[in-house]
């Protein structure tokens, strides 16, 4: 990976607007609670001869399909890191900062509160052990966890080449967003036609970084200088684009399908929220500001990874804590996907969300403790971000279980420290390190 600096004469200033957002926070909030009732909805729980086995509820049924129409917005998320990634980078730059400084933050803004996580995991998988719990529910409930991590994986990296990728755009934005698109693109092809389904993960750095460039054209204010009738004609084209791959079958209706490993499908679907974004963006920072949505944006802000990092692990103790008690008590759990079971999930959401904000809470601390000084060392910081990206890739390959969370954590916590300025010499003046300021999310 190659730190780039792009020239300052070609930065273009960004819009005069607030220092931070609403509009655009309150959709990230948006996107992170459909992040977590999607997956609370997919988690299933049931009962058999040998125990708890748990299941992807949405396995085999026709209501995963539309129901990802609304709850896929991981595209809009990317295209929103990148609007938010862009600007905090400008703003860091017109301060004096530098590229390494700005994924320095994010190093520590993503991994910091990922470690925690993961050793709470770590320790809770080692309990579950010495209770006795069979090994493959152990197993199981660890790939589960692993599962949402692609997400920290990928972030980060997009994150990390953000400074290259904003320079890129800076010198020739259609032609840098045009070369992804079209790599993603050719990385489906070569997929469909070699049968070879692990050429997709390709696409796990293309298809999102796509994306992310599409938020930098909409931070720069080249989308909204478009006409209406423009855009509108942009996210119609796309979504007919969409149709029309579903109904040839190239790819699955099921959006939630398309992440794993995602397709180009995504780029279709960024592209129409992006449409949609900034034909009402003035309408939805209106509506951001009442009070009672200011207050649920302003929650999950500043936790926004706690959240992430911990719903998963929520929604893995509601299902076993509910086995556990179907046990005890001997009832009978309802089939997933049958009517009882759907009786139950209004109940079950609202738990995972409350379950979900309370741990939020005590955890944030993690997530919003200012980041140490950055180190200025160009390697440093790639060796330290390439460290951190190694442990989140063991657990999504190796899954999570005692031994794999704890090297995973040893990487990360290589790569907080080669992200942060080395400790001064002994008697070496403290004054003489040099502080740095959290970079927003």
């Amino acid at each position: 990976m190659t730190i780039a600096q792009a020239p300052r004469a070609g930065i273009t200033a960004a819009p005069p607007r607030a220092s931070r957002d609403t509009g655009i926070d309150f959709l990230r909030a948006l996107c992170v609670l459909g992040v977590v009732l999607l997956h609370a909805i997919m988690v299933g729980v049931t009962v058999g001869e040998s125990g708890p086995v748990f299941d992807n509820a949405s396995d085999g049924t026709g209501w995963i399909a539309p129901l990802s129409w609304f709850l896929q917005v991981m595209p809009l998320f990317f295209v929103i890191g990148g609007f938010s990634g862009l600007l905090a980078y400008r703003r860091m730059r017109q301060r004096g900062g530098t590229a390494v400084g700005f994924i320095a933050g994010r190093v520590h803004r993503l991994l910091r509160p990922a470690i925690f996580t993961i050793a709470v995991v770590a320790v809770a998988l080692a309990l579950l052990t010495v209770f006795g719990v069979p090994a493959d529910l152990i197993a199981t409930a660890g790939f589960r966890y692993g599962q949402p991590l692609w997400f920290l994986g990928v972030f980060l990296l997009c994150q990390a080449l953000l400074p290259l990728f904003a320079a890129a755009h800076e010198r020739a934005p259609l032609r840098t967003i045009g070369a992804l698109a079209l790599t993603a693109v050719v990385v489906d092809v070569l997929r469909g036609a070699s049968g070879l389904e692990a050429l997709g993960f390709l696409n796990l750095a293309f298809v999102w970084m796509a994306l992310q460039q599409l938020g930098f054209f909409l931070a720069d204010g080249s989308i909204n200088r478009l006409s209406r009738r423009v855009r509108a004609a942009a996210g119609t084209v796309a979504v007919l684009l969409l149709v029309a791959t579903f109904v040839v079958g190239i790819y699955s209706p099921d959006l939630i399908a398309n992440i794993n490993p995602p397709t180009t499908a995504l780029l279709l679907v960024g592209v129409a929220h992006t449409s949609l974004l900034s034909l009402h963006r003035e309408r939805l920072e209106r509506f951001s500001r009442r009070p009672r949505v200011a207050a649920f944006t302003a929650f999950v802000t500043v936790r926004t990874m706690t959240i992430y990092l911990w719903h998963m692990p929520v929604l893995l103790l509601m299902a076993g804590s509910t086995a556990v008690y179907a046990l005890i008590a001997g009832v009978t759990l309802p089939a997933l996907d049958s009517a009882a079971w759907w009786a139950g999930r209004p109940l079950w959401l609202a738990t995972a969300l409350a379950l979900t904000a309370l741990v939020a809470v005590a955890f944030t601390r993690f997530e919003s403790q200012p980041a140490p000084a950055a180190t200025s060392s160009s390697l440093r910081i790639f060796i330290g971000t390439l460290s951190g990206l190694v442990g989140i890739v063991l657990l999504l390959a190796l899954g999570t279980s005692v031994a794999t969370a704890l090297i995973a954590i040893a990487l990360m916590a290589a790569s907080l420290r080669l992200s942060s300025l080395p400790s001064p010499r002994s008697g070496a003046p403290r004054s003489s390190i040099r502080t740095s300021t959290l970079v927003p999310a």
